[in-house]
């Protein structure tokens, strides 16, 4: 295996990685003590994946989960079904003595799909299982009849004229090569296509692997453009039309969407804290996942398994009687699915005091299935404290470094130099199930949850109670 050797002088820290991006060891000069300091956690440490792995609180997060997820089912933004999750979350965390416990309005997107349908009409009929993209327009009340054309790329779109792409149904197949470069396809193909004239967009589901299942997820408009329906289609679906339009037949293909853009709504964040002992209101650590998803499946591992490791840790660590130095905040974001509105304004409502009021951000949302260790960001001085408090969690050993972004709701405090941490998870499905019906209680298990949960619980708490702040190099909030 190839190790390389990176030395980081000005914040006296050097660490090993591998080449797959694990920390594997590190020697790094820390303030006098501290060393000896995070080592004394230990038992702390064990007593606390003792008491949620084995103890009184194992299953306890899988059964919340499935509690919650058959109660409410799916929770997309805008809808009583999520409205009703919230006030949930809010009497379960006051009845359990959290502190603090309470909402904060959000102004967010109320968008909803209505009845659907996509049926391929020439040269055969096939009914084409679809899924309109969230803030996609509707169609006219008599759905939208036109010829397909079908294309893998934006650069092979781009060798089409206007005069062959106005007034078609353009369908974008791309290759899965991961969620963000073909991410993009979802957020700027029905723009794209709009611009030569297009119609609608029919686009190949963002998933490595299918059994005939679309994938929804929201749609990005250029504001300057015309704006047209758009829906996913199955990879199966996807890949046939390719072939097709790739041997010259001319396709046929009927689209309905009652998919309608409403007034903004207020929804709200939700806030329940274990209250630290010594810094109540200042260098908050913050432990995070979404409360809407998507208004299929019943959005169990986006995200509400990241609200209920976030929620859990929290609680039972109070039930267990660990009140660290500093605050503890679960927040369940509202919104996120909806271009991370709930977080958006949560972060300018706290923007004035942002550096005295936080220190570190903690976010579950890639899935709940099987933790190997965490991603932490931060300047290097923070890097190499982490790497210590790592060192504590028995039984994990991937734990990455970087500069960069991790999370989605969190990610504006991390790029902007707030220490973030997010779960390494096994999880190489996720996106099998991604924003699909399939997004059910039936992918969580409750020994993997419990696992997470005690390993959310055990690092917050160890950096909530250290004698010293994880440090952040901060770039001041800006509002755009």
């Amino acid at each position: 295996m190839f190790w390389l050797k990176v030395a980081f002088t000005s914040a006296l820290c050097t660490l090993l990685f591998a080449t797959n991006g694990f920390v594997t060891a590190n020697e790094c000069e820390l303030p006098s003590g501290l060393r000896e300091e995070i080592a004394q956690y230990q038992p702390v440490v064990d007593s606390i994946f003792q008491h949620i792995v084995s103890g009184e609180y194992a299953g306890k997060t899988w059964q919340s989960l499935l509690e919650f997820t058959d109660r409410f089912g799916p929770r997309l933004t805008g809808t009583k079904q999520l409205e009703d999750a919230i006030d949930y979350a809010v009497q379960e965390m006051i009845a359990e003595g959290l502190d603090n416990v309470h909402t904060e309005e959000a102004i967010v997107s109320h968008w909803q799909r209505g009845r659907e349908w996509a049926e391929l009409v020439e040269p055969f009929k096939k009914n084409l299982p679809m899924l309109g993209l969230g803030k996609s327009v509707g169609t006219p009340p008599e759905g939208i009849t036109g010829e397909v054309i079908a294309v893998e790329s934006f650069e092979e779109f781009e060798q089409l004229t206007v005069d062959q792409v106005m007034g078609k149904i353009v369908v974008f197949a791309p290759a899965w090569t991961g969620y963000g470069a073909t991410g993009r396809y979802r957020y700027e193909s029905a723009s794209v296509a709009a611009k030569k004239g297009a119609v609608a967009v029919l686009l190949r589901s963002m998933t490595p692997f299918s059994i005939g299942s679309p994938h929804t997820g929201t749609l990005r408009y250029d504001p300057d453009v015309h704006r047209i329906p758009a829906a996913a289609i199955t990879v199966e679906d996807a890949m046939l039309l390719l072939r097709k339009f790739r041997r010259g037949d001319k396709m046929i293909v009927h689209l309905k969407m009652e998919a309608i853009n409403l007034d903004p709504t207020i929804s709200r964040n939700t806030i329940g804290e274990l209250e630290g002992h010594t810094f109540k209101n200042t260098s908050v650590v913050v432990v995070s996942g979404h409360m809407d998803s998507w208004d299929v499946g019943t959005g169990a591992s986006d995200d509400a398994g990241g609200v209920f490791v976030s929620w859990k840790a929290v609680s039972f660590l109070k039930a267990m009687g660990l009140r660290p130095r500093r605050t503890i905040r679960a927040i369940f974001w509202t919104a996120e699915e909806q271009y991370l509105e709930g977080a958006s304004i949560y972060e300018r409502y706290h923007a004035e005091d942002e550096k005295q009021e936080f220190n570190v951000f903690f976010e579950s949302d890639t899935g709940t299935v099987e933790a190997t260790g965490l991603d932490f960001s931060g300047n290097l001085a923070a890097q190499c404290i982490f790497a210590e408090v790592a060192k504590l969690m028995t039984g994990f050993n991937e734990f990455t470094f970087t500069e960069g972004i991790v999370g989605s709701d969190i990610g504006k405090w991390v790029g902007r130099g707030f220490p973030g941490v997010s779960l390494r998870d096994v999880n190489k499905n996720y996106f099998w199930y991604h924003h699909t019906e399939g997004d059910t209680i039936e992918l969580e298990d409750p020994v993997a949850l419990d696992k997470i949960t005690a390993l959310w619980a055990a690092t917050a708490y160890v950096i909530a109670d250290l004698s010293i702040d994880i440090p952040k190099n901060v770039v001041d909030y800006s509002y755009q």
